[in-house]
Formats: structure tokens, sequence, C-alpha cells
């Protein structure tokens, strides 16, 4: 065989395995298909592909995040979605904002009283805090339906303090999207995270 000719098939192939390769699984990533805007809000039902069910999460990114240790504003987004059929709020950044055990969350909605020492818990990589608490979920969500605009501050002892600012327009659609199935149970507000 020719060279030429081999070397125009090895390219191909190579083509062809890295198209291949550069395709994504519309079930791990936002695709506008499967997503609908509401106010600032991206409201996401792709299916899943296990069960068949969509996985419904509703997203808001801001630009405006900042952390002590870090120069320059950084994205930051919440996501409220149901996991094993509880509702949770998270809050993921791009640098890090502490540990589980000395880091306290707080946030205000519009000109409303504001609330500290929310229970919530930091996930492993230090950039993702999350309200996984039943009471705690359904206050979040309760104000969360007609406000305007949020400030979200984590203070912790070795990452310093944190403050994003999000503008809330389309929350109550956000909400009825994601947690018509997935109701925040009300109770007491409690603090999960493990003491020591």
């Amino acid at each position: 065989m020719d060279r030429t000719v081999l070397s125009g098939i090895v390219i191909a192939a190579l083509a062809a395995m890295t198209a291949a390769c550069g395709t994504r699984d519309p079930s791990v990533f936002q695709n506008d298909t499967n997503t609908a805007a509401a106010g600032n809000w991206r409201i996401e039902r792709t299916p899943d592909r296990i069960t068949g069910v969509p996985l419904p999460s509703a997203q808001l990114a801001t630009t405006q995040s900042s952390n002590s240790a870090v120069q320059n504003s950084k994205p930051a987004m919440i996501q409220l979605t149901c996991f094993e059929g509880r509702p949770i709020v998270r809050f993921s950044f791009e640098f890090r904002i502490g540990s589980d055990l000395n880091s306290v969350l707080g946030y205000r909605f519009d000109d409303r009283p504001g609330h500290d020492n929310v229970p919530s818990r930091v996930l492993l990589g230090y950039k993702v805090i999350v309200i996984e608490d039943g009471a705690a979920v359904a206050q979040f969500t309760q104000e969360l339906a007609s406000s305007k605009s949020l400030v979200v501050r984590i203070r912790s002892l070795n990452a310093g303090r944190t403050v994003a600012d999000f503008q809330t327009d389309g929350g109550k659609a956000a909400i009825d999207a994601v947690l018509a199935n997935c109701p925040a149970a009300a109770g007491p507000v409690r603090d999960n995270r493990a003491k020591s």
C-alpha cells in the first residue's frame, strides 16, 4: 500500500476517533433542547438514562462572587435539585470556600432579615456547600419564591470570607419545576454537621 494512502487512512481514523471523543452525553450537561428559562434561572428536565425519569434541576449563575484570598471576582452558581428523594440547595464556587467543620453559611434575600449559621455541609474539594436539612431548604425556598436578590456569605477559619450576589428573578418558577415532586419538609432547622 502506498505511504500516502496509508497516511490518509490513519489521519481519517484519528479524526473519526477525535470526533467521537468530543461527543458528550446529553444527560450530563445542560443543553437547550431540555432547558427552559425562568427569569434568570435555567430549568433543566433531562431524562435520566437509567430510570427514564426526568431529573429536574434549576441553576442560577452570577459573576459576582469574591473571596478574601482571591484577587478578582469569579463566577458562582446556585442549584436547586432533588437528590435521593430530598430537595437540596447547592452553591458552587471557583475557589475554595473552607472546610466542613470551620465554615459558616449565611444568606439574605432582598431587605429581609438575614439567616446566619445555616445548617450546611462543605463537600470534598472545598468549593461546594449544600443545604440539605428539610426545614432549612423550606425556609430558603419560601423566601426565594418572592425575592429579587440574594447575598450569600461564607465565613471560614481556613479560607477567609466568601460573598456572592445573585439576581433571583424567576425563583418561584424554578422552585415549582424542581421541587413539585420533592417537597421540602417543615420542622425545626437543625445542624447535621459532624461534631468532633
